[in-house]
Formats: C-alpha cells, structure tokens, sequence
C-alpha cells in the first residue's frame, strides 16, 4: 500500500486561467478516497494527472515517498478503471483481463492462475472465453475492474466506472467495489458525480467546485456540519435548505419571511446579523404536535408531494424558492394543504454572508449515535 501526496497540485492549459489550483491533501495508504463534484468541476482532470495522463502545470504530486511529476504512467505502479470499459472487442475476456500482465511479461502459468482468482472473485468464470459484446454492461464493467486488479498495483483509480448502468446495478456495483477494496486492502481513488456514491462509498471524500477544494472529511462529517452552502446543498438528497436571513435584536430572531422567524438564545445574539444564510436539513424539520406551542408551529401550504413508499416528500414556498421537507412513512398530504411544522434552531446551520463559511454547526442532528454502547 502507498500514499498519494498532492502539494500545492494546480492545472492550467492556456498558462492564465486555472483549471485547478492549490490543491493539498494526502490519500493515506488503503484509503477509499472519492472525489465529487459536479461536471467540470476538475476531478478527472486530478485523476489524470494522478495517473500521468495529464501533465502538471505547478506542485508536487508524490506516490509513496517518490516525487512522481515527470514519471510515465507505466512507470507509476497503478491501475485505472475508466467511464467507457475500454476492453478490447476483439479479445475474449480472458485475454481482455490478462492484458496488461502480458505487457509486464509475467509468466503463463502466473497469468493464469491470477486471472482464475480474480475472475472467480468477480463473478466471471463463466464468462473467459466470451467476447465483450456478449456481455451486459455490468459484466464489461466488471472485467474492466478485474483487468485492473489482476495487475496487484497497490493504487487504483477509478473515472465515474458506474455511470453508464442502471440503478440498481449501480447499488450492487457499489457494494461490490467497496467490499474488493477492503479485501484487497489497495488504496483507491475514485471519481463521481453522485453525492450517494461518494457518501456510500469513501473513507473520506474531497468536494470540488470550480477548481478548488470546497471540504474534505468522512461523508457523515461533511454532511451534518457542510463548511458552506455549496456543500450544504450539494451533498444530501433532498439537499439543505438554504435562505437569506436578517437579524432581529428587537425580536431576538433571525427574520426569513413575515411568517417565519428563527428565535435565537440570548448567549448566541452574535449571530443576530444584517444578513445571515440559514440551512436546514429536510428532515430536521418535524410535524407539529398537540403539546407544540402556539410560538413553535409555522403553517406552511404544500406545493408539491412525492410518496416514495417508505418517507414522504413534500416542498413549500419560503421567499420564492422551494423548501422540501421529508418525513418517514406514508404521509397522506395533499397538493394545497396547510400543515403545522416545527423547526428547532438547534438543527440549523449558519454561513457568514460575505465569507460562506460556517459559523454555526447544528447541534441537534438526531440519530447520530457516538461509539457502539448502543448495541452493548
């Protein structure tokens, strides 16, 4: 197993603009590390250059202890799964697998007996001697997989390899690779644009937007305490609702609309700002009871349901864009109905509104269980 260092890593290809820029992180050795964004955002380009296929314009990239910036790819000690398969249609299976292992002159009965192994863990015994037309597309999704992990590099990076099954393959796909990766104990990095694989997925996982590093941390880390509204919005399906807020200090309140305000505790009035972002996580806000007082409920009109069988999904209006709400169960509401909710200032988040960054963490973020008394 390896590290990858990546020192002050940036990318340009007209020598003005910047593609990528200072990039720093350090992928620790049998990490699963993915990188998300969404399109354009840069994270192929990393790949790449990670792998050597892209040159790099300014920083150091290290691979082990070794400074690998004017290293060859075959001379990088990786593999790489691309989108596309790229399997050759012309070689069975077998031969598809093997390729690489040819080019490194290992021996025939090595080759062989590495081929059973991985073709077995994969699934794809039955299938050696097919050509790639025959397949599905995850079967050709899986031998270029196998083809990657025949090779025994200690690194393996992957380029969106599941964006072109359906959805259900993508879950078993998912599953599949993160079990290999363990059981293999390589470090891999994997690039998606679907926050679900990226939360599923890594060990910690790296947001990019335009270029730059936007936060890096473990999945349920970034998703409870977002360091701004991109990654507030970016990560999460529904995403965090996300509003333009100004401080009250004769209400003691951060005002959203005329019928929604955020009552704010005595000891945190340095929030109670000209302008504040607020952000609030679907289902953190909560059906008003018999016992919520008069203070606490804030009747909201339903513009659109989705009833996905096991929660309900449902968006109201607040200052012409659309919150969501998700509640679990099968809730019968209706397209105009007015109903009482309840949000706690305890599960908001708040951004400075110049900076973006987060001032305030929510504190109350439900079954966050910490350790494992639980189960004990």
């Amino acid at each position: 197993m390896k590290r990858v260092e990546l020192i002050d890593i940036s990318k340009s290809y007209d020598k003005q603009s910047s593609v990528i820029s200072n990039i720093n992180v350090t992928i620790e050795p049998g990490e699963f590390f993915v990188l998300v964004g969404p399109s354009g955002c840069g994270k192929s380009t990393m790949l790449r250059m990670i792998a050597g296929l892209e040159e790099i314009t300014g920083g150091v990239l290290k691979i082990g202890e070794q400074e690998v910036n004017d290293l060859p790819p075959s001379k990088r000690d990786l593999s790489m799964v691309f989108q596309n398969y790229a399997l050759y249609p012309h070689l069975t299976v077998e031969e598809n697998i093997q390729f690489g292992l040819h080019v490194k002159k290992i021996s025939k009965e090595e080759r062989a007996n590495r081929t059973k192994e991985v073709a077995q863990m994969l699934g794809l015994s039955d299938y050696l001697k097919r050509k790639p037309r025959e397949l599905s597309g995850g079967q050709r999704q899986r031998v270029a997989l196998a083809r990657a992990i025949v090779n025994q590099a200690p690194i393996c990076l992957m380029d969106e390899p599941l964006s072109n099954l359906d959805a259900k393959l993508r879950a078993h796909m998912r599953s599949e690779i993160r079990q290999i990766q363990r059981r293999l104990g390589i470090t891999m990095i994997y690039v998606t644009h679907d926050q679900i694989e990226a939360m599923t997925m890594g060990d910690r996982i790296m947001i990019l937007h335009e270029g730059s590093i936007q936060q890096i941390g473990k999945p349920i880390d970034i998703y409870n305490n977002p360091a701004n509204p991109f990654v507030a919005t970016f990560i999460g399906s529904p995403p965090m609702n996300i509003a333009e807020g100004v401080g009250s200090k004769e209400k003691h309140a951060i005002v959203l609309n005329d019928l929604i305000t955020i009552p704010v505790p005595a000891e945190d009035a340095h929030y109670l700002t000209d302008n504040v972002i607020v952000g609030i996580r679907p289902e953190h806000i909560k059906a008003a009871t018999k016992e919520s007082t008069i203070e606490e409920k804030v009747v909201v009109e339903i513009v659109n349901v989705e009833i996905l069988g096991n929660e309900t999904v449902f968006s109201f209006l607040l200052n012409d864009q659309q919150w969501q709400v998700k509640w679990s169960g099968q809730w019968q509401i209706a397209v105009g109905d007015k109903i009482p909710v309840i949000m706690n200032y305890d599960s908001f988040c708040f951004f400075d509104s110049v900076t973006k960054e987060i001032i305030k963490k929510p504190s109350d973020v439900e079954n966050h269980v910490f350790g494992k008394e639980v189960f004990v």
